[in-house]
Protein backbone atom coordinates (compact mmCIF):
# COMPACT_ATOMS: atom_id res chain seq x y z
CA UNK A 1 0.00 0.00 0.00
CA UNK A 2 1.28 3.55 -1.28
CA UNK A 3 2.12 5.79 1.81
CA UNK A 4 1.02 9.67 1.89
CA UNK A 5 5.03 9.98 2.27
CA UNK A 6 5.78 8.41 -1.19
CA UNK A 7 3.11 9.63 -2.85
CA UNK A 8 3.93 13.11 -1.94
CA UNK A 9 7.49 12.89 -2.56
CA UNK A 10 6.61 11.39 -5.83
CA UNK A 11 4.02 14.32 -7.24
CA UNK A 12 5.52 17.23 -4.78
CA UNK A 13 6.81 19.47 -7.58
CA UNK A 14 3.25 19.02 -8.89
CA UNK A 15 1.41 19.84 -5.48
CA UNK A 16 3.42 22.96 -5.08
CA UNK A 17 3.14 24.60 -9.07
CA UNK A 18 -0.86 23.58 -8.60
CA UNK A 19 -0.63 25.93 -5.20
CA UNK A 20 1.37 28.68 -6.80
CA UNK A 21 -1.20 29.03 -9.51
CA UNK A 22 -3.67 29.23 -6.82
CA UNK A 23 -1.68 32.18 -5.19
CA UNK A 24 -1.15 34.12 -8.31
CA UNK A 25 -4.53 34.92 -8.31
CA UNK A 26 -5.19 37.99 -6.41
CA UNK A 27 -8.73 36.66 -4.88
CA UNK A 28 -8.95 40.27 -2.27
CA UNK A 29 -12.89 39.83 -1.49
CA UNK A 30 -12.63 43.54 0.16
CA UNK A 31 -11.95 45.25 -3.01
CA UNK A 32 -14.37 45.12 -6.07
CA UNK A 33 -11.68 45.45 -8.09
CA UNK A 34 -10.38 42.24 -7.98
CA UNK A 35 -14.16 40.66 -8.33
CA UNK A 36 -12.76 39.21 -11.72
CA UNK A 37 -9.94 37.37 -10.06
CA UNK A 38 -12.16 36.50 -7.38
CA UNK A 39 -14.52 34.43 -9.78
CA UNK A 40 -11.83 33.05 -11.45
CA UNK A 41 -9.80 31.35 -8.58
CA UNK A 42 -13.37 29.73 -7.25
CA UNK A 43 -13.48 28.19 -10.77
CA UNK A 44 -10.06 27.22 -10.27
CA UNK A 45 -10.85 25.33 -6.87
CA UNK A 46 -13.52 23.63 -8.60
CA UNK A 47 -11.49 22.19 -11.07
CA UNK A 48 -8.90 20.84 -8.65
CA UNK A 49 -11.29 19.25 -6.48
CA UNK A 50 -12.60 17.47 -9.59
CA UNK A 51 -9.10 16.80 -10.22
CA UNK A 52 -8.65 15.47 -6.87
CA UNK A 53 -11.39 12.94 -6.71
CA UNK A 54 -14.70 14.65 -6.28
CA UNK A 55 -17.61 12.49 -7.99
CA UNK A 56 -19.55 16.25 -7.53
CA UNK A 57 -18.53 19.29 -7.85
CA UNK A 58 -20.83 22.44 -8.19
CA UNK A 59 -20.29 26.59 -8.15
CA UNK A 60 -23.06 28.06 -6.01
CA UNK A 61 -23.59 31.39 -6.66
CA UNK A 62 -24.45 33.82 -3.77
CA UNK A 63 -25.09 37.54 -3.28
CA UNK A 64 -21.25 37.88 -2.89
CA UNK A 65 -18.62 35.48 -3.99
CA UNK A 66 -19.42 32.00 -5.25
CA UNK A 67 -19.18 29.22 -3.06
CA UNK A 68 -17.14 25.89 -4.27
CA UNK A 69 -19.19 22.76 -3.12
CA UNK A 70 -17.81 19.01 -4.35
CA UNK A 71 -18.61 15.65 -2.74
CA UNK A 72 -17.14 12.18 -2.91
CA UNK A 73 -19.98 9.64 -1.29
CA UNK A 74 -18.34 6.24 -0.85
CA UNK A 75 -21.17 4.80 1.00
CA UNK A 76 -23.95 6.58 2.24
CA UNK A 77 -23.69 4.72 5.48
CA UNK A 78 -20.41 5.73 6.33
CA UNK A 79 -18.90 8.76 8.16
CA UNK A 80 -18.79 12.18 6.20
CA UNK A 81 -16.36 15.07 6.91
CA UNK A 82 -16.84 18.30 5.47
CA UNK A 83 -14.31 20.12 5.03
CA UNK A 84 -14.28 23.80 4.89
CA UNK A 85 -11.89 26.84 3.57
CA UNK A 86 -11.53 29.73 1.88
CA UNK A 87 -9.80 31.29 -0.99
CA UNK A 88 -10.16 34.64 -0.64
CA UNK A 89 -7.31 36.64 0.44
CA UNK A 90 -6.53 39.90 2.46
CA UNK A 91 -5.25 43.05 0.84
CA UNK A 92 -1.99 42.79 0.28
CA UNK A 93 -1.19 46.24 1.18
CA UNK A 94 0.88 48.16 1.92
CA UNK A 95 2.86 46.74 -1.32
CA UNK A 96 6.28 48.50 -0.05
CA UNK A 97 6.85 46.33 2.66
CA UNK A 98 6.87 43.19 0.55
CA UNK A 99 10.09 41.75 -0.42
CA UNK A 100 8.62 39.94 -3.63
CA UNK A 101 5.50 40.33 -5.41
CA UNK A 102 2.58 39.43 -3.17
CA UNK A 103 0.70 37.59 -6.07
CA UNK A 104 3.80 35.79 -7.37
CA UNK A 105 4.88 33.02 -4.75
CA UNK A 106 8.43 32.36 -4.76
CA UNK A 107 10.30 29.36 -1.93
CA UNK A 108 12.69 31.38 0.13
CA UNK A 109 14.46 29.81 3.18
CA UNK A 110 14.09 31.34 6.70
CA UNK A 111 15.37 30.78 10.40
CA UNK A 112 12.32 28.94 10.88
CA UNK A 113 11.97 27.02 7.97
CA UNK A 114 15.36 25.84 6.85
CA UNK A 115 13.82 23.81 3.78
CA UNK A 116 12.31 26.84 2.24
CA UNK A 117 8.70 28.56 2.97
CA UNK A 118 5.99 29.70 -0.05
CA UNK A 119 6.52 34.10 0.50
CA UNK A 120 2.62 34.87 -1.02
CA UNK A 121 -0.41 36.32 -0.23
CA UNK A 122 -2.77 33.70 1.00
CA UNK A 123 0.41 31.34 1.06
CA UNK A 124 -0.54 30.56 4.95
CA UNK A 125 -4.62 32.21 4.71
CA UNK A 126 -6.07 30.14 3.42
CA UNK A 127 -4.97 29.13 0.47
CA UNK A 128 -2.19 26.81 1.28
CA UNK A 129 -4.03 25.07 3.97
CA UNK A 130 -7.04 24.73 2.41
CA UNK A 131 -5.12 23.30 -0.86
CA UNK A 132 -3.64 20.62 1.72
CA UNK A 133 -7.06 18.91 1.93
CA UNK A 134 -7.58 19.19 -2.09
CA UNK A 135 -4.43 17.12 -2.15
CA UNK A 136 -5.32 14.92 0.57
CA UNK A 137 -8.40 14.02 -1.06
CA UNK A 138 -6.21 12.98 -3.98
CA UNK A 139 -3.75 10.80 -2.53
CA UNK A 140 -6.67 8.89 -0.84
CA UNK A 141 -8.78 8.55 -4.13
CA UNK A 142 -5.79 7.89 -5.94
CA UNK A 143 -4.37 4.97 -4.01
CA UNK A 144 -8.07 3.88 -2.47
CA UNK A 145 -7.37 4.77 0.57
CA UNK A 146 -10.40 7.11 1.33
CA UNK A 147 -12.44 5.48 4.64
CA UNK A 148 -15.34 7.70 4.72
CA UNK A 149 -17.33 10.55 2.76
CA UNK A 150 -16.14 14.06 2.56
CA UNK A 151 -17.32 17.09 1.62
CA UNK A 152 -15.99 20.58 0.35
CA UNK A 153 -17.24 23.69 0.85
CA UNK A 154 -15.02 26.46 0.03
CA UNK A 155 -16.06 30.08 0.59
CA UNK A 156 -15.09 33.54 -1.14
CA UNK A 157 -16.07 35.96 1.55
CA UNK A 158 -14.13 34.83 4.74
CA UNK A 159 -11.80 37.96 4.61
CA UNK A 160 -14.67 40.11 4.54
CA UNK A 161 -16.90 38.29 7.53
CA UNK A 162 -19.12 35.22 4.95
CA UNK A 163 -21.63 37.35 5.18
CA UNK A 164 -23.19 35.17 2.40
CA UNK A 165 -22.19 31.58 3.87
CA UNK A 166 -25.09 31.69 6.82
CA UNK A 167 -26.97 31.91 4.35
CA UNK A 168 -25.80 29.31 2.06
CA UNK A 169 -25.71 26.78 5.19
CA UNK A 170 -28.94 27.25 6.31
CA UNK A 171 -30.62 27.01 2.56
CA UNK A 172 -28.88 23.47 2.60
CA UNK A 173 -28.04 21.54 5.65
CA UNK A 174 -29.65 18.89 4.27
CA UNK A 175 -25.98 19.14 1.57
CA UNK A 176 -24.03 19.93 3.92
CA UNK A 177 -25.03 17.15 6.49
CA UNK A 178 -22.10 15.44 8.39
CA UNK A 179 -20.09 13.94 11.41
CA UNK A 180 -17.58 16.01 11.43
CA UNK A 181 -16.04 19.91 10.50
CA UNK A 182 -12.40 19.74 9.36
CA UNK A 183 -10.83 23.19 9.06
CA UNK A 184 -7.13 24.01 8.57
CA UNK A 185 -7.21 27.85 8.56
CA UNK A 186 -5.27 28.06 12.39
CA UNK A 187 -2.28 27.09 13.45
CA UNK A 188 0.14 25.29 15.61
CA UNK A 189 2.88 26.33 18.34
CA UNK A 190 5.99 24.96 16.33
CA UNK A 191 7.03 22.16 13.59
CA UNK A 192 8.33 20.07 16.57
CA UNK A 193 5.72 20.97 18.66
CA UNK A 194 1.95 20.26 16.86
CA UNK A 195 -0.76 21.35 18.65
CA UNK A 196 -4.54 21.50 18.23
CA UNK A 197 -6.72 24.63 18.13
CA UNK A 198 -9.19 23.69 20.50
CA UNK A 199 -10.93 27.08 21.49
CA UNK A 200 -11.52 30.33 19.20
CA UNK A 201 -12.47 33.65 20.07
CA UNK A 202 -15.59 36.21 18.84
CA UNK A 203 -15.72 39.25 17.25
CA UNK A 204 -17.44 42.33 17.09
CA UNK A 205 -16.26 44.46 14.65
CA UNK A 206 -17.22 48.37 14.46
CA UNK A 207 -16.49 51.71 12.99
CA UNK A 208 -17.39 55.42 14.66
CA UNK A 209 -17.57 58.59 13.37
CA UNK A 210 -16.99 61.86 14.85
CA UNK A 211 -18.13 65.19 13.32
CA UNK A 212 -17.98 68.39 14.62
CA UNK A 213 -18.35 71.54 12.57
CA UNK A 214 -19.89 71.59 9.19
CA UNK A 215 -16.84 72.15 7.07
CA UNK A 216 -13.10 71.77 7.66
CA UNK A 217 -12.03 74.92 9.99
CA UNK A 218 -8.64 76.96 10.03
CA UNK A 219 -6.94 76.03 13.19
CA UNK A 220 -5.89 79.21 13.58
CA UNK A 221 -9.08 81.41 13.43
CA UNK A 222 -11.36 78.22 15.31
CA UNK A 223 -8.52 76.29 17.27
CA UNK A 224 -9.31 76.33 20.86
CA UNK A 225 -13.21 77.78 20.18
CA UNK A 226 -13.90 74.69 18.61
CA UNK A 227 -14.17 70.71 19.31
CA UNK A 228 -11.65 69.15 16.89
CA UNK A 229 -13.29 65.95 16.25
CA UNK A 230 -9.64 63.92 16.72
CA UNK A 231 -8.85 65.07 19.31
CA UNK A 232 -12.06 64.15 20.67
CA UNK A 233 -12.10 60.84 19.14
CA UNK A 234 -9.09 59.77 20.32
CA UNK A 235 -9.72 61.49 24.28
CA UNK A 236 -12.86 58.65 23.82
CA UNK A 237 -10.98 55.78 22.53
CA UNK A 238 -8.43 56.53 24.69
CA UNK A 239 -10.98 56.37 27.77
CA UNK A 240 -12.20 52.88 26.72
CA UNK A 241 -9.38 51.30 28.62
CA UNK A 242 -8.11 52.06 32.42
CA UNK A 243 -4.52 52.07 33.55
CA UNK A 244 -4.54 48.44 34.09
CA UNK A 245 -5.51 47.98 30.55
CA UNK A 246 -9.01 46.84 31.81
CA UNK A 247 -11.92 47.70 28.90
CA UNK A 248 -14.01 50.26 30.77
CA UNK A 249 -17.51 49.79 28.88
CA UNK A 250 -20.28 48.69 31.52
CA UNK A 251 -21.28 45.46 31.78
CA UNK A 252 -18.73 43.70 29.05
CA UNK A 253 -17.52 41.44 31.42
CA UNK A 254 -20.72 40.37 32.81
CA UNK A 255 -20.42 36.72 30.89
CA UNK A 256 -17.07 36.28 30.56
CA UNK A 257 -16.08 32.36 31.10
CA UNK A 258 -13.32 32.49 33.82
CA UNK A 259 -10.75 29.32 33.22
CA UNK A 260 -10.07 27.47 36.58
CA UNK A 261 -6.52 27.32 38.22
CA UNK A 262 -6.26 23.65 36.77
CA UNK A 263 -6.66 24.97 33.12
CA UNK A 264 -4.69 27.81 33.38
CA UNK A 265 -2.11 26.26 34.70
CA UNK A 266 -2.57 23.22 32.14
CA UNK A 267 -2.41 26.23 29.50
CA UNK A 268 1.08 27.48 31.12
CA UNK A 269 2.45 23.98 30.04
CA UNK A 270 2.70 25.22 26.56
CA UNK A 271 6.37 25.88 25.55
CA UNK A 272 7.23 29.64 25.80
CA UNK A 273 9.93 32.17 25.66
CA UNK A 274 9.11 36.13 26.62
CA UNK A 275 12.28 36.93 25.31
CA UNK A 276 12.52 35.39 21.92
CA UNK A 277 8.00 36.79 21.57
CA UNK A 278 9.89 40.55 22.15
CA UNK A 279 12.67 39.89 19.73
CA UNK A 280 10.56 38.02 16.86
CA UNK A 281 8.36 41.52 16.93
CA UNK A 282 11.19 44.22 17.62
CA UNK A 283 9.67 45.37 20.77
CA UNK A 284 11.44 46.27 24.35
CA UNK A 285 8.63 44.61 26.27
CA UNK A 286 5.09 43.17 25.95
CA UNK A 287 1.89 45.07 27.04
CA UNK A 288 -2.10 43.93 28.15
CA UNK A 289 -4.33 42.79 30.66
CA UNK A 290 -3.24 42.86 34.67
CA UNK A 291 -2.98 39.85 35.93
CA UNK A 292 -2.51 37.52 32.99
CA UNK A 293 0.12 36.21 31.46
CA UNK A 294 0.83 36.92 27.45
CA UNK A 295 -0.05 33.46 26.04
CA UNK A 296 -3.82 34.24 28.38
CA UNK A 297 -3.93 37.87 27.12
CA UNK A 298 -4.14 36.61 23.61
CA UNK A 299 -6.47 33.34 24.09
CA UNK A 300 -8.71 33.31 27.09
CA UNK A 301 -9.36 36.88 27.16
CA UNK A 302 -11.21 39.15 25.63
CA UNK A 303 -9.37 42.62 24.08
CA UNK A 304 -10.57 45.75 22.25
CA UNK A 305 -8.11 47.45 19.60
CA UNK A 306 -8.45 50.16 17.39
CA UNK A 307 -7.85 48.42 13.82
CA UNK A 308 -7.63 51.71 12.37
CA UNK A 309 -8.10 55.46 12.82
CA UNK A 310 -7.93 58.74 9.78
CA UNK A 311 -9.22 62.45 9.71
CA UNK A 312 -8.37 65.82 8.81
CA UNK A 313 -5.27 66.50 6.18
CA UNK A 314 -2.81 63.34 6.06
CA UNK A 315 -1.05 64.67 2.77
CA UNK A 316 2.62 65.78 2.19
CA UNK A 317 3.54 69.25 3.52
CA UNK A 318 1.20 71.06 6.10
CA UNK A 319 -2.30 72.28 5.97
CA UNK A 320 -3.58 73.41 9.23
CA UNK A 321 -6.78 72.50 9.42
CA UNK A 322 -9.87 71.25 12.25
CA UNK A 323 -11.53 68.39 10.25
CA UNK A 324 -15.53 68.33 10.21
CA UNK A 325 -14.73 64.37 11.16
CA UNK A 326 -12.94 62.01 12.26
CA UNK A 327 -13.24 58.08 11.97
CA UNK A 328 -11.92 54.56 13.65
CA UNK A 329 -12.60 51.40 13.20
CA UNK A 330 -12.49 49.34 16.35
CA UNK A 331 -12.41 45.41 17.08
CA UNK A 332 -13.40 43.46 20.08
CA UNK A 333 -12.16 39.81 20.53
CA UNK A 334 -14.90 37.88 22.94
CA UNK A 335 -14.55 34.68 24.81
CA UNK A 336 -16.61 31.64 25.60
CA UNK A 337 -20.57 33.05 27.44
CA UNK A 338 -19.89 36.85 25.62
CA UNK A 339 -22.19 37.45 22.88
CA UNK A 340 -21.02 39.59 19.98
CA UNK A 341 -24.32 41.08 19.12
CA UNK A 342 -24.61 42.32 23.11
CA UNK A 343 -21.29 43.25 23.03
CA UNK A 344 -21.78 45.53 20.07
CA UNK A 345 -24.97 46.50 21.56
CA UNK A 346 -23.01 47.56 24.80
CA UNK A 347 -20.13 49.43 22.66
CA UNK A 348 -22.69 51.82 20.53
CA UNK A 349 -24.65 52.46 23.78
CA UNK A 350 -21.49 53.08 25.80
CA UNK A 351 -19.48 55.47 23.22
CA UNK A 352 -22.85 57.54 22.37
CA UNK A 353 -22.79 58.00 26.11
CA UNK A 354 -19.11 59.25 26.35
CA UNK A 355 -19.65 62.13 23.88
CA UNK A 356 -19.27 65.00 24.66
CA UNK A 357 -21.04 68.08 23.94
CA UNK A 358 -20.21 69.58 20.43
CA UNK A 359 -19.76 67.02 18.39
CA UNK A 360 -21.98 63.97 16.70
CA UNK A 361 -21.27 60.23 17.12
CA UNK A 362 -22.14 57.61 14.44
CA UNK A 363 -21.97 53.67 15.77
CA UNK A 364 -22.29 50.89 12.87
CA UNK A 365 -21.57 47.39 13.57
CA UNK A 366 -19.90 45.65 10.38
CA UNK A 367 -19.83 42.13 11.34
CA UNK A 368 -19.37 39.76 14.66
CA UNK A 369 -18.98 36.09 15.34
CA UNK A 370 -19.55 34.12 18.54
CA UNK A 371 -17.03 32.37 20.29
CA UNK A 372 -16.26 28.38 19.88
CA UNK A 373 -14.53 25.71 22.01
CA UNK A 374 -14.40 21.63 21.43
CA UNK A 375 -14.07 19.65 24.31
CA UNK A 376 -10.74 17.38 24.02
CA UNK A 377 -12.76 14.10 24.89
CA UNK A 378 -14.83 14.12 21.93
CA UNK A 379 -14.24 11.41 18.65
CA UNK A 380 -12.72 14.29 16.31
CA UNK A 381 -10.39 15.78 18.80
CA UNK A 382 -9.09 12.44 19.72
CA UNK A 383 -8.88 11.65 15.84
CA UNK A 384 -6.66 14.49 15.37
CA UNK A 385 -4.52 13.77 17.87
CA UNK A 386 -3.84 9.73 16.96
CA UNK A 387 -3.20 11.61 13.42
CA UNK A 388 -0.35 14.48 14.96
CA UNK A 389 1.37 11.50 16.94
CA UNK A 390 1.39 9.55 13.89
CA UNK A 391 2.98 12.03 11.64
CA UNK A 392 4.80 14.04 14.06
CA UNK A 393 6.07 11.26 16.06
CA UNK A 394 4.98 13.09 19.49
CA UNK A 395 1.26 14.10 20.95
CA UNK A 396 -0.41 17.40 20.07
CA UNK A 397 -0.90 19.96 22.94
CA UNK A 398 -4.55 21.08 22.80
CA UNK A 399 -4.52 25.31 22.78
CA UNK A 400 -6.98 27.77 22.50
CA UNK A 401 -6.48 30.19 19.47
CA UNK A 402 -6.80 34.42 19.92
CA UNK A 403 -8.19 34.35 16.92
CA UNK A 404 -12.22 34.23 15.11
CA UNK A 405 -13.56 31.81 12.77
CA UNK A 406 -17.16 33.17 13.27
CA UNK A 407 -18.70 30.74 10.83
CA UNK A 408 -17.50 27.94 13.01
CA UNK A 409 -20.13 28.93 16.05
CA UNK A 410 -22.30 29.05 12.71
CA UNK A 411 -21.92 25.95 12.27
CA UNK A 412 -22.74 24.13 15.13
CA UNK A 413 -26.19 25.89 15.40
CA UNK A 414 -27.17 25.23 11.87
CA UNK A 415 -25.61 21.79 11.40
CA UNK A 416 -25.47 20.24 14.52
CA UNK A 417 -21.31 19.36 13.98
CA UNK A 418 -18.30 19.97 15.84
CA UNK A 419 -15.08 21.49 14.13
CA UNK A 420 -11.62 20.23 14.45
CA UNK A 421 -8.80 22.74 13.67
CA UNK A 422 -6.27 21.03 12.37
CA UNK A 423 -4.00 23.93 11.50
CA UNK A 424 -0.34 23.92 10.29
CA UNK A 425 0.70 27.06 9.94
CA UNK A 426 2.98 29.19 12.60
CA UNK A 427 2.18 32.69 14.57
CA UNK A 428 5.48 33.63 12.44
CA UNK A 429 3.98 33.38 9.02
CA UNK A 430 2.93 36.98 9.26
CA UNK A 431 -0.84 36.23 7.77
CA UNK A 432 -2.70 39.59 6.96
CA UNK A 433 0.84 41.38 7.06
CA UNK A 434 3.71 41.74 4.55
CA UNK A 435 5.26 38.81 3.06
CA UNK A 436 3.12 36.32 4.24
CA UNK A 437 4.00 32.81 4.02
CA UNK A 438 4.09 28.89 4.61
CA UNK A 439 6.33 26.57 5.35
CA UNK A 440 7.34 23.97 2.43
CA UNK A 441 7.44 21.61 5.78
CA UNK A 442 4.18 22.53 7.11
CA UNK A 443 2.23 22.07 3.41
CA UNK A 444 3.75 18.50 2.83
CA UNK A 445 3.26 17.58 6.29
CA UNK A 446 -0.79 18.68 6.33
CA UNK A 447 -0.96 16.48 3.13
CA UNK A 448 0.33 13.87 4.62
CA UNK A 449 -1.47 13.87 8.10
CA UNK A 450 -4.91 15.07 6.90
CA UNK A 451 -5.32 10.98 5.70
CA UNK A 452 -4.62 9.57 8.73
CA UNK A 453 -7.16 11.84 10.63
CA UNK A 454 -9.98 10.23 7.99
CA UNK A 455 -8.56 6.71 8.83
CA UNK A 456 -8.98 7.35 12.82
CA UNK A 457 -12.09 9.21 12.78
CA UNK A 458 -13.76 6.42 10.05
CA UNK A 459 -12.79 3.74 12.44
CA UNK A 460 -13.62 5.76 15.57
CA UNK A 461 -17.20 6.83 14.18
CA UNK A 462 -17.83 3.47 13.41
CA UNK A 463 -16.96 1.56 17.12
Amino acid sequence: MTSAKDYINTHKDRFLEELFELLRLPSVSADSAFKKDVIATAELVAKQLEKAGCTQVKIYPTAGNPIVYGETIINPDLPTVLVYGHYDVQPADPLELWESDAFDPVIKKTPLHPDGAIFARGACDDKGQMYMHVKALEFMTQTGQLPCNVKFMIEGEEEVGSKNLGIFVRENRALLKNDIILISDTGMIANDIPSITTGLRGLSYMEVAVTGPNRDLHSGLYGGAVANPINILTQMIASLMDENNHITIPGFYDDVLQLSTEEREAMAQAPFSLEEYCQALDIEAVHGEAGYTTNERNSIRPTLDVNGIWGGYTGEGSKTVIPSQAFAKISMRLVPNQDWEKISALFAEHFNAIAPKGVKVEVTTHHGGQSYVTPIDHPGYRAAAAAYTDTFGVAPIPQRGGGSIPIVALFETELDSKTILMGFGLDSDAIHSPNEHFGLFNYLKGIETIPRFFHHFAAIAQK
